[in-house]
């Protein structure tokens, strides 16, 4: 689960970011501020506050269609699903990213993937999210990156690859790591 794109899985597929809330945030800010000015109780309130409500019914509905649609490819593609088991509460409290992260919507997701994957017989793993992107998958050594470091190269084992893929590949190795 990322930021620049919603997933980005052990193979180097990324799935993504489809951004709905940013795709229609012009608009609901117009209808927000058409309802802040209009007067209480009058006809041009109530219509201002259905067209606000109506939006934001929109946006959730993209969203939940979505994830619907892409944790149905990614049950029917794999047996096994594993994701990290993030604090998003926790991280929604950097004002810098909340916006981001919520548009996102990883619980929805992660739970719409749980869901399917147990009627199609599937396993979904929760690992720890600690070092996965800071440690290598080639050489285990872990190396601080900050969250703009996109692409980096080990100094170690001399290994370049894009920081989301290499944790991809490390959240996968720990989820099997912990079957046993």
């Amino acid at each position: 689960m990322g930021l620049e794109s919603f997933a980005t899985l052990s193979n180097g597929e990324k799935i993504e970011n489809p951004r709905f809330f940013r795709t229609d945030e012009k608009a609901l800010a117009k209808a927000q501020r058409r309802l802040s000015n209009a007067e209480k109780g009058t006809p041009e309130q109530k219509k201002a506050r259905k067209i606000v409500v109506h939006i934001h019914e929109r946006i959730a509905n993209r969203r939940l269609n979505f994830a619907h649609q892409t944790s149905r490819k990614v049950v029917d593609r794999f047996g096994r699903i594993v994701f990290e088991d993030l604090n998003i509460i926790k991280m929604e409290k950097n004002h810098h990213l909340a916006k981001i992260i919520a548009d996102v919507a990883w619980n929805m997701f992660i739970s719409i993937t749980g869901n399917k994957a147990e009627e199609a017989g599937s396993r979904v793993i929760l690992v720890n999210p600690r070092n996965t992107s800071q440690q290598w998958s080639r050489c285990g050594m872990i190396v601080a990156k900050t969250l703009s470091d996109r692409v980096h190269s080990c100094p170690h084992c001399g290994l370049v690859m894009d920081r989301d893929q290499n944790a991809a590949i490390n959240i996968m190795r720990l989820g099997l790591q912990s079957q046993g």
